[in-house]
C-alpha cells in the first residue's frame, strides 16, 4: 500500500474531499469505507456520544469484529517499557484477542509489531488520513499493518497533522477494546486521556507498575491509584475476561506432550528467568516464551516479575 508524505507535518492536495476519497479506494486492494448504518460498523463504537458517521480502512477489514485490547503508553517510552508492551501483545494476540493502538512511536508501535510477529491482529487507529504516515519513520510498520492487520481513521484521504485530532482517535481506541492497558505514562502522556474515555465507557483499565522513581511509570501510579487494575502478567487480563479463557481459538497450535513435560522438568520448583532456562533447554528465548504462556493458561506456570517463571503443576 502506498501512503501519502506528510510534508511540514500537514499533507497537501489540492484535490476536493469526494475525488481524494475515489482516487484512494482504487488505489489498492484491502481499502473500504464503513459506514454508521453497515451491518460491520464496529458495536462498541455505538456506545460513544459521538460515534464516526464514516471510518475509512486499509486492511483486515474482519478485525473490526474481534475481541479488542488496547495498548498504549508513552511516545518516549523507555526500553523495557517498549520490552513488555510487546510481550504483553504478542501474548494477548496469540489467544486471540486483537491488539488496538494508535501508531504513535513507543509504546504504541511496540504493541503493533508484538501482535504482528505472533501471526495476530492488530488494529492501528490513526490521527491523520487514512493514507497519511505519522511519524513518517512508521511507514514499515503502516504498510505491515495494511497487510497483516488493519489500519482506520475517521478522517479522509489528505487529512494532516492537527494536534486536536489525536484526542479525539483514542476516543476511537477506547471505545473499540473490552479493556486498555497503559504499559508506561507520564503525568502527562496522552495515553491517559485513552484511560479516562476507558473508563467513561466502563471499560477495564490496567496499567503496569514501575519504579516510585521512575518519571515514566507516574502516570500508570496516578490510574492504579485512581482504580486501575495492577498487572504483572498477562494473565492478570485473561482472568478479567471469560473466566480466563481465550476470546478465539489461538492463532498458533499448541505445544503438548513431551514438549511440556520437557519444559517443566526443566524448570524445576524454583523460579528462574527466561534466558537460564532457555540456555538449559537449549530453545530460542522468543520460542520458549510462547510455549510458557500456554503453561500459563493450563496453570501450570506462573509468570513472575523480572521475566521469570514458576512451576505450578
Amino acid at each position: 500500500m502506498r501512503f501519502g508524505a506528510a510534508v511540514g507535518g500537514v499533507e497537501r492536495r489540492s484535490e476536493s474531499a469526494p475525488d481524494a476519497v475515489r482516487r484512494w479506494l482504487s488505489g489498492g486492494p484491502g481499502r473500504f469505507v464503513l459506514t454508521r448504518d453497515e451491518p460491520d460498523y464496529p458495536p462498541f463504537l455505538l456506545h460513544l456520544n459521538d460515534p464516526p458517521p464514516v471510518l475509512f480502512g486499509a486492511g483486515r477489514r474482519d478485525l473490526l469484529q474481534v475481541p479488542a485490547i488496547a495498548i498504549v503508553g508513552s511516545r518516549n517510552a523507555t526500553e523495557q517499557g517498549k520490552c513488555d508492551a510487546r510481550a504483553f501483545s504478542g501474548h494477548l494476540a496469540r489467544v486471540g484477542y486483537c491488539i488496538v493502538s494508535g501508531m504513535a512511536r513507543g509504546i504504541d508501535s511496540a504493541a503493533h509489531w508484538g501482535a504482528l510477529e505472533v501471526g495476530g491482529g492488530t488494529i492501528a487507529v490513526l490521527g491523520t488520513g487514512i493514507d497519511v504516515v505519522y511519524p513518517p519513520s512508521n511507514r514499515p510498520l503502516a504498510e505491515a499493518l495494511a497487510r497483516d492487520g488493519l489500519l482506520i481513521a475517521e478522517f479522509p484521504p489528505g487529512m494532516g497533522v492537527r494536534r486536536d485530532h489525536f484526542p479525539r482517535r483514542n476516543r476511537i481506541i477506547a471505545a473499540l477494546a473490552r479493556g486498555v492497558l497503559v504499559a508506561e505514562a507520564t503525568l502527562r502522556s496522552g495515553s491517559l486521556i485513552t484511560a479516562r474515555w476507558a473508563a467513561d465507557l466502563g471499560r477495564e483499565v490496567f496499567a503496569l507498575p514501575g519504579s516510585i522513581h521512575s518519571p515514566m511509570h507516574r502516570g500508570c501510579h496516578r490510574l492504579i491509584r485512581d482504580g486501575a487494575k495492577l498487572v504483572e502478567s498477562a494473565q492478570d487480563i485473561f482472568e478479567e475476561f471469560h473466566d480466563g479463557g481465550a476470546p478465539n481459538p489461538p492463532v498458533q497450535p499448541s505445544r503438548a506432550g513431551s514438549g511440556e513435560d520437557r519444559r517443566l522438568a526443566a524448570m524445576g520448583y524454583d523460579p528462574v528467568d527466561l534466558d537460564t532456562l532457555a540456555a538449559r533447554l537449549r530453545e530460542d528465548p522468543g520460542s520458549l516464551a510462547a510455549a510458557l504462556l500456554e503453561l500459563e493458561l493450563m496453570r501450570k506456570v506462573e509468570r513472575l516479575p523480572g521475566n521469570r517463571y514458576q512451576r505450578l503443576a
